[in-house]
Order: C-alpha cells, then sequence, then structure tokens
C-alpha cells in the first residue's frame, strides 16, 4: 500500500509539514519515491499567482529543447524556482529541476481561462512528447499558482535531497505521496499526485477496473486523457471529466466512481438525474480498493473511498487547518492540537470535503444526497 498526506490551510504552510506525516506512516510505504504538488503558492511565488508554472525536471541537452520550444510558442520566463540539491546516498540526480513561471503568449493574454487551461495542457503535453522518448524531459504540471515536484527514493531523503527543510517554498494545499509500487516500474510519470487543468488527486489502492475506465476515457476525444502509466491516473481525469468536462457539482463524483444500487437510488432526491448517470457513465464505475484525496480549482479539498472500504483514510483539524491522511498518527503530526473526538473516517457512503482556505469540514452522504 501507498500512504498519502494532505494539508490545507488558511496560512502558508512547509511542504515538510506532510512529508513529516509521511514518516509517520512509514511502515505503510516502501519509500520508492515522493510526490508533491503545491497549491495556491507563497514565498517568491506569491505575487505571480495570475501566470502559469510548469514544472519538471530535464537534462541538459532537454532544457535547450526546452528553453527552444517555449521561446518558439510566445511563452516569456519571468520567474525560475530550482531546488538547491544536496547530494544524498541512493538518490540518482538529474541535471536539471524546475519549476519556471512564464507570461502567456501575446495571443493569449485576454482570452477565457477555459482557452487558456487548453493552450497550458497542450503545452505541456508537446513539452512531455518531446523528452518522452529519451526521459530528457519530465513536464508534471503548467498551470497558475501549482507547483509539482517528484523523485525516487525515501520521502525523507527526497525532501533532504531537494533542501526542502531550508527552502521558502511554501503552499496552502500540499498533497503527497510516500509510494509502493505494486504494479508498475518504478517511473516518474507513474508516481501521485497526478494533474490536469486545475484538478489534482492521489490514490492508496489497486484500481482493478482500470482498463475499462481507460478505454472510455481515452475515447472521449479529449487530448489530456493519456499517459496512464499508473492505474490510478484515471481517478483525476475521472474528477476532470465529471466536473469540469460535465459540469456537474463535486459531490456527483462520489455517485459516479461508486454509483448507489437501484433501491438506494429511488431514496435519494434527483433519483432521475442519478439512473442517467449511473447508465451512462458506468464504465468509471470503479472496484477498489481505493481511497483518494484530492483539490479542485477553487481549492477545495476531499476524501473518498470505494464502496469495499479496505483502505484506511482520515481527516482532523481545525478551522483554518486540515490534514487529510492515511493514517490517524499522520493527522497527529500535521495538526497534533485539535479535539480528536472530532477526527473523521470516512466510510462507504461518505465524502469529506474540506472548504477553500480550510474553513470548514463536511462529510456529504451518499444515500441522503447532503451534509
Amino acid at each position: 500500500m501507498c500512504r498519502l498526506a494532505a494539508v490545507t490551510s488558511r496560512e502558508y504552510i512547509s511542504p515538510m509539514e506532510p512529508i513529516l506525516a509521511l514518516e509517520t506512516m512509514k511502515e505503510g510505504h516502501d519509500g520508492s519515491g515522493l510526490g508533491l504538488t503545491l497549491k495556491d503558492l507563497g514565498g517568491a511565488f506569491e505575487k505571480l499567482k495570475k501566470y502559469p508554472v510548469l514544472s519538471g525536471i530535464c537534462s541538459n541537452s532537454g532544457k535547450k529543447v526546452l528553453d527552444d520550444f517555449m521561446k518558439k510558442q510566445g511563452f516569456k520566463l519571468k520567474h525560475e524556482w530550482n531546488p538547491k540539491i544536496k547530494p544524498v546516498k541512493d538518490i540518482a540526480a538529474h541535471d536539471h529541476y524546475f519549476a519556471r513561471v512564464y507570461d502567456y503568449p501575446a495571443a493569449y493574454k485576454n482570452k477565457p481561462m477555459e482557452e487558456k487551461e487548453d493552450l497550458l495542457m497542450n503545452t505541456r503535453l508537446a513539452v512531455r512528447k518531446s523528452g518522452e522518448p529519451d526521459e530528457s524531459i519530465f513536464a508534471f504540471s503548467f498551470y497558475p499558482d501549482v507547483i509539482t515536484l517528484k523523485e525516487v527514493g525515501d520521502p525523507l531523503q527526497v525532501a533532504e535531497f531537494f533542501g526542502l527543510d531550508k527552502d521558502g517554498l511554501k503552499a496552502k494545499i500540499v498533497l503527497a505521496q510516500g509510494r509502493q509500487n505494486t504494479n508498475y516500474a518504478i517511473y516518474l510519470y507513474a508516481c501521485h499526485p497526478f494533474f490536469i487543468q486545475g484538478y489534482c488527486s492521489m490514490t492508496n489502492g489497486e484500481n482493478t477496473a482500470f482498463v475499462p475506465i481507460r478505454e472510455f476515457l481515452s475515447s472521449r476525444g479529449f487530448p489530456g486523457y493519456m499517459g496512464y502509466n499508473s492505474d490510478s491516473e484515471v481517478f483525476t481525469h475521472i474528477l476532470h471529466y465529471t466536473t469540469r468536462q460535465l459540469g456537474f457539482p463535486l459531490q456527483y463524483y462520489k455517485d459516479v466512481i461508486t454509483p448507489l444500487k437501484a433501491t438506494e437510488i429511488e431514496k435519494r432526491p434527483g433519483a432521475g438525474a442519478l439512473r442517467l448517470i449511473k447508465q451512462s457513465l458506468r464504465p468509471l464505475c470503479i472496484d477498489g480498493p481505493n481511497m483518494i484525496i484530492g483539490f479542485t480549482p477553487d481549492g477545495a479539498c476531499f476524501m473518498v473511498h470505494d464502496s469495499k472500504k479496505l483502505r484506511p483514510g482520515v481527516v482532523g483539524g481545525v478551522k483554518g487547518k486540515y490534514a487529510l491522511m492515511s493514517e490517524e498518527c499522520g493527522v497527529d503530526s500535521a495538526v497534533p492540537k485539535r479535539d480528536r473526538s472530532k477526527d473523521i473516517f470516512p466510510m462507504k457512503y461518505d465524502m469529506v470535503i474540506v472548504s477553500p482556505q480550510a474553513e470548514e469540514v463536511k462529510v456529504w452522504n451518499q444515500l441522503h444526497g447532503q451534509a
């Protein structure tokens, strides 16, 4: 199993907070990698929130290809963050790790955000395609106010390698996964969290329904539904498809991936719509065991399980700071001063949603269709 650690806060926090929480859950992951996605950035990025950030890794030759490509596309570099690498045993360093802030091409500066999102996604996919054959470039995310870091190795050692304990990198939402790779070779594109157009998720579990989900998504004609080096990446794409493409409220993500039985649907408000959703989106039903943590573009964070409820998960905290973790000891690490009696252990019908800025937490119950 993997272990997941997410913190959402009103104040800026260091990515070390969820990484240290992962360390308390170390018996549950094998130390094969660390993936980090940061949203609502502070520090040097705080005044650059409207500009997209390209996060990735490249070789010396890949850097030249990347520079030439971005210049040709009309993107102008405004700021670049590079971690101060500290050599760590057993971590093979790449030539360059980066989070680059760009200004949009002139033709896109006044375009609607949806058109900008498509530009950023297609640019990232083109960069990925150019560097994938020889692994000279990895492009993890390209979006305003978001950074993604990934590397193979023990999470705490990777954090030391990146110098995150001494760096000023901060964010209000941080997702971190200590990875156990059960089904695939260790590969950076297979490392959680996964990100697409403002939506992000990471998963603990195995997706036994991966093939039909992948085939359904791939048939939508949307270029971002690709890759699938991990069977968990489809959970991010289902989230994107359900909320961005179809326009459903976030709660319907739960109805899509774990639809109710026919007798249960009849007792829910809006039963007719639920029946149609279940019929038309049946290929997106998951079969677990899975626990998913994610966030949406507005900064809401959530936790949801499959119907088997065979992977642990807990949410706890105080107004202004909540932790979504695989285990209670992770919440203890991130938010030690809280009322533990209010910790939430979601069951199979539950979806826990923490509002933007960590203002409040609600448990949405699928049977009743309300919090």
